[in-house]
């Protein structure tokens, strides 16, 4: 494996494992949440999004039912298409502000979702791609199902901001309402109002609390409402979950293919370096003795008693190749025992411990002994520890490894390295790596694959 240790903290670190300060040394607040709440510019922000939410999606809903409505009427002319296409082409568009504004005020990252495919260029081209997209009908989905909510957010929201900041500052302004006072119930104001009120200062009191309640749970309340828009503007407004799985998919098959590559390009040059080589040399060797046979029996076999060495070394390495690509004993036995022989060959004593009733498919098993492999082989290379331990388990679906050392730690998937290429192959089958390596050690590698089994 290419070089890992000392190259940076692992993933997954506790800010105490890493000597930093909590919350990564950001400033600790003396003011609960729910106190500060109201003063945040989150909250303000979220506030800001519900309020602006009522007139863009009265203009998009005034905007996609028309336009909509038209081109369904208009579907028994040529017209019919263009303008529904106009229409799905619209909604689209509005699906970029609204994302834009979800990201400027919720913080909510919405990939864009998968652009128009049109195998030719043209207008008849945009306008089939546009119909048969389904980002545009999830975008007219979107104007129609985010009206009505968007109506009812704004309510609740102005009204709860506006009655908690009226009530809780009523003690300021309670004197500028008419108040009837006497039998003939004549209105009174300002200085003969204040007066009344002062005579009853209860009344002042209790406004201001409940004022105070409503101001604190304003924020929580807003929040709420925009986890509801958060849910729209992903599920609508973002890619599809069939065309990201797509796209992953891709993405895992450029990996695996040149993973195959790479595989086959180090086999070939292991056979071309190793074995190859030196049955070339025997056969040399052996032409050498043949001639020597009738001239010199002894130095003949000698010759062949040195051929007959080589032999024995070449069939070694192709047993460590073979090695590399199947072992045996993983076919025939399982990951308890391929592991095991595989702990013996480290230069550093290992603990296996493999808890599993069942097997799982061998391709699975397979991809399961070569992480194995590989990150005992780069503890040998360079942690600098003195023990090893490897788990295997499995939870649910899905079967978990574990590799530990006392190394000097420093590993780290980034910078190219090689447990880099190895996090790449365990999602091209839809698994997992994590590295725990803070500096000084120890290190602790996690790998999660799907469980399939025969």
């Amino acid at each position: 494996m290419a070089t890992e240790y000392g190259q940076g903290y692992g993933h997954g670190l506790g800010y105490a494992e890493r000597g930093l300060p909590e919350h990564g040394g950001e400033r600790r607040h003396r003011l609960p949440a729910g106190l500060r709440a109201p003063f945040e510019a989150r909250s303000w922000r979220e506030f800001s999004y519900v309020l602006l939410g009522l007139p863009i999606s009265i203009l998009l809903f005034v905007y996609a039912i028309t336009m909509v409505s038209l081109g369904a009427g208009l579907l028994v002319t040529f017209l019919g298409i263009p303008v529904l296409a106009a229409g799905l082409a619209g909604c689209r568009g509005f699906g970029v502000l609204e994302r834009a504004r979800a990201r400027a005020l919720l913080k909510l990252e919405v990939a864009d979702p998968e652009p128009l495919r049109m195998r030719r260029s043209g207008f008849m081209a945009w306008m089939g791609a546009v119909l048969k997209s389904g980002t545009s009908w999830r975008a007219l989905l979107y104007a129609v199902l985010h009206f009505p909510w968007a109506v009812f957010s704004f309510v609740v929201a102005l009204n709860v901001w506006v009655y908690g900041w009226a009530l809780l500052t009523y003690p300021l302004w309670f004197w500028a309402l008419p108040v009837s006072a006497g039998q003939d119930g004549i209105q009174v104001y300002g200085d003969e109002t204040r007066q009344i009120y002062l005579d009853n200062p209860f009344e002042i009191t209790v406004t201001a609390l409940v004022g105070l309640l409503f101001t604190l749970a304003t924020p929580w309340i807003v929040r709420a409402l925009t986890m509801v828009d958060r849910v729209l503007v992903h599920g609508l407004l973002g890619p599809s979950r069939l065309a990201t799985r797509v796209v992953e998919l891709e993405s895992d098959r450029g990996v695996v293919v040149d993973t195959a590559a790479a595989d086959l390009r180090r086999i070939e040059r292991d056979l071309h370096d190793g074995a190859q080589a030196r049955l070339v040399a025997l056969a040399m060797d052996l032409g050498l003795a043949k001639e020597k046979l009738a001239e010199d029996p002894g130095a003949a076999a000698r010759m062949v008693d040195e051929a007959h060495g080589e032999v024995k070394t070449a069939l070694q390495e192709l047993r460590d190749l073979a090695r590399g690509i199947h072992p045996a004993v993983l076919t025939d036995r399982g990951l308890d025992a391929a592991l095991s022989a595989v702990a013996s060959r480290c230069a550093v004593p290992v603990e296996v411990q493999v808890d599993l009733e069942d097997r799982p498919v061998p391709a699975i098993e397979g991809i399961a002994y070569f992480t194995v492999s590989e990150l005992l082989q780069n503890i040998s290379k360079h942690s600098r520890a003195t023990w090893a331990a490897v788990d295997v388990w499995r939870v649910e679906n899905r079967l978990m490894l574990q590799v530990v050392d006392n190394g000097v730690g420093g590993a780290g998937t980034s910078g190219g390295s090689g447990l880099s290429g190895l996090a790449e192959r365990l999602d091209a089958v839809d698994g997992i790596l994590v590295v725990d390596s803070p500096v000084g050690g120890p290190t602790r590698v996690t790998a999660e694959l799907p469980w399939r089994t025969v």
